[in-house]
């Protein structure tokens, strides 16, 4: 479905106060419906079987489609294709490959998960100048030597390309190219343009690619991530009837006049892998792909992975590996079964390992992978994925997964019951989990709705080495939780102010004293719209978009910010620096793609002991002394360069 269809749902529903339509739970059990593997009797392998031919992929596809058919008669389920995407490689060197420039000079202004894997965002940092993708167009801006000042301007797709029907989300820099990725609904699939950067700031387009999958769109994850030259694809491509080489993942190079025919698979048979456990086709299949694109010296070659399974599916990107985890959904006899796997897929190349599951992660913050590889993971027993907004909606019986790395092999085996442990269960839907140290965080909130009056909120703090449960309690909702040096922060609303809460996470977690901003709420949802740069072991600062008393959520996506609050972290003190704030102008802009800001329009940035405030097409520069921070000068970087005047505003009023 489109999103501007889905965008107009969204506004309705979340303006009444839906999610009403949230799935009921049920326990995490492991009966052989709930997630337990149908042994073969073999003994497993250390990973799967990869298929020996076209013939065999295509005859275990029919297989499948045969089965989903007979599910599906008469229900009018299944799943329509896309069209799509890329080019061929023979890459199978290491993935230990060498973090970017910017964060060797300790410059990332990406707020990641993984310490070395960047993520796809709206703004990022190429040597002198920061790249700020806004509104289906680039924007380059001068910050080194002291400056100030917009530089470049390109649309952010190839020229004679019409972008109508196009989205163009998130933008890496690797070296000396710029990386804009899209989902294109006029041409089907997921769509990469190239941009040459060049020191002085100047842009230039490259070429465009186009990468055969289905939506990758999550209101809490990102499709792409950069490890070194490395970028790196999860694609889902669903399964229909017919199982033809169109639903495979493929690659062309665009240009004027391109057809179907010029797309070239990058997933042979031979590095398509199955589960031995046989596969469900309740929810549908996908064919799930993991793509790597060597971007060095500018080029672009390509190489898939592809598993097929379930098409309810989640992912998480660690330094090493990207973790794929499907479920399937049957309906019968009154109630829900699901049953689940999760798919180990190395970035090296090599074969793919799996284990049998229970339950669903809520997002890609429920994973965590140790230096050893161990996988910890949060699961609810009513989870749905991540596709578009069901990570909005988790719902179930809660537990925490600990499984070692020897527990992943061919998929014939499944996690043991004492591999969960069960935790608490908090009251509310948005669900918010994040892995600190070693502590897993969560709690609920009040996410895309409207802030909700919370006296007191239950944050859990388990100890995943230890399993020691912690109930914590606050003033106010949990709706975003960050990672502050060796402690957190949890940031939520009681209904008319925003608190920032500072948790201590030592022997015995504990919550400190919190900060409290009058008559706001947050301004951005997404996990880059927060950042905390340490000053020294126990002291820091840190900014976060807020806006006006009692904004919905969802409202992000068709409202600015209204400014970015700075606190310094003094030993888990929070003091109010200030605010950098928007001026009140219209987004007249001419815009002709992307003109919905889903990944968010707003950013704290601290470059080179400077401190700034990515206000829409605004950059405010904030000078910061003993007394607070203060405007020191602020740019328009917008396509027509308006002067604007900035007006006072202080309580949002």
């Amino acid at each position: 479905m489109n999103r501007r269809i889905l965008l107009s749902i969204t506004l309705l529903l979340v303006g009444v106060g839906a999610f009403a339509f949230l799935r009921s739970g049920f326990a995490i059990s492991n009966s052989v419906d709930g997630g337990v593997a149908q042994l073969t009797g073999q003994k497993p392998g250390k990973t799967m079987r990869a298929f020996r031919s076209d013939q065999e992929l295509k005859e275990y596809l029919k297989a499948i489609a045969a089965k989903q058919r007979g599910r599906n008669e008469g229900s009018g389920t299944g799943f329509a294709n896309s069209a799509g995407v890329a080019q061929p490689l023979g890459m199978t060197d290491s993935m230990a490959a060498p973090v970017s420039k910017a964060e060797k000079d300790g410059e990332s202004i990406t707020n990641t998960q993984v310490a070395g894997v960047d993520e796809g965002g709206i703004v990022k940092l190429h040597g002198d100048h920061l790249v700020i993708l806004r509104r289906g167009r680039l924007f380059t801006v001068r910050v080194g030597d002291n400056s100030l000042s917009p530089v470049d301007a390109i649309n952010a797709y190839a020229p004679g390309v019409d972008p109508r029907n196009d989205w163009y989300d998130e933008m890496l820099v690797s070296d000396d190219t710029v990386v804009v990725i899209g989902y294109s609904y006029g041409r089907g699939g997921t769509e990469v343009n190239l941009f040459d950067i060049h020191g002085s700031g100047d842009l230039a387009y490259r070429s465009t690619y186009h990468l055969r999958s289905n939506d990758y769109y999550s209101s809490r994850n990102y499709a792409s991530r950069l490890i070194g030259n490395k970028l790196i694809f999860y694609t889902p491509q669903y399964l229909g009837y017919g199982g033809g080489d169109e639903q495979f993942p493929a690659v062309r190079r665009w240009h004027k006049g391109a057809t179907d025919k010029e797309f070239q698979k990058i997933v042979p048979p031979t590095r398509v892998y199955r589960a031995e456990r046989e596969a469900g086709s309740g929810n549908g299949m996908a064919l799930h792909t993991v793509t790597v694109c060597d971007l060095a010296n500018g080029g672009f070659a390509c190489q898939g992975t592809g598993i097929v399974g379930p098409a309810g599916r989640i992912f998480y990107v660690s330094a090493h590996s990207v973790y794929v985890w499907t479920t399937d959904w049957t309906y019968g006899e009154g109630a829900a079964r699901e049953s689940s796997m999760l798919y180990k897929m190395p970035l090296d190349g090599s074969a793919p390992s799996a284990v049998g599951v229970a339950g669903s992660p809520v997002d890609q913050f429920s994973f965590f992978e140790t230096e050893k590889d161990d996988l910890n993971v949060l699961v609810r027993s009513a989870g749905t994925g991540e596709q578009m907004w069901d990570s909005e909606v988790a719902a179930g019986d809660i537990a925490l997964l600990r499984l070692s790395a020897d527990k992943f092999s061919d998929g014939s085996e499944s996690a043991h019951n004492n591999d969960y442990l069960d935790l608490p269960k908090p009251e509310g839907y948005t669900f918010q989990n994040r892995f600190v140290g070693d502590y897993l965080l969560y709690g609920t909130g009040s996410g895309w709705g409207r802030p909700e009056q919370k006296d007191s909120a239950n944050l859990m703090a388990v100890n995943w080495t230890s399993g020691d449960i912690n109930n914590l309690y606050l003033q106010h909702g949990v709706d975003r939780i960050e990672q502050m040096g060796s402690d957190a922060v949890v940031i939520g609303t009681n209904g008319r102010d925003l608190y920032f809460s500072p948790v201590q996470l030592g022997k015995t977690p504990s919550v400190k004293t919190s900060y409290a901003r009058k008559n706001a709420s947050q301004g951005e949802l997404r996990s880059h719209g927060f950042f905390y740069k340490p000053d020294g072991k126990d002291s820091g600062l840190l900014g976060l978009p807020i806006a006006r008393e009692g904004r919905a959520g969802y409202k992000h996506l068709i409202e600015g910010s209204a400014a970015i609050l700075f606190l310094k972290n003094d030993g888990l003190s929070f003091d109010e620096m200030g605010e950098l704030g928007a001026t009140e102008t219209s987004t007249n802009d001419n815009c002709k793609a992307s003109c919905v800001d889903w990944y968010g329009n707003a950013r704290p940035l601290f470059i080179r002991n400077r401190v700034f405030a990515l206000l829409g097409y605004e950059i405010v520069e904030g000078r910061v002394s003993n007394n607070g921070i203060a405007e020191s000068r602020r740019i328009n970087y917008s396509p027509n360069k308006r002067t604007v005047a900035r007006y006072t505003w202080g309580k949002f009023e």
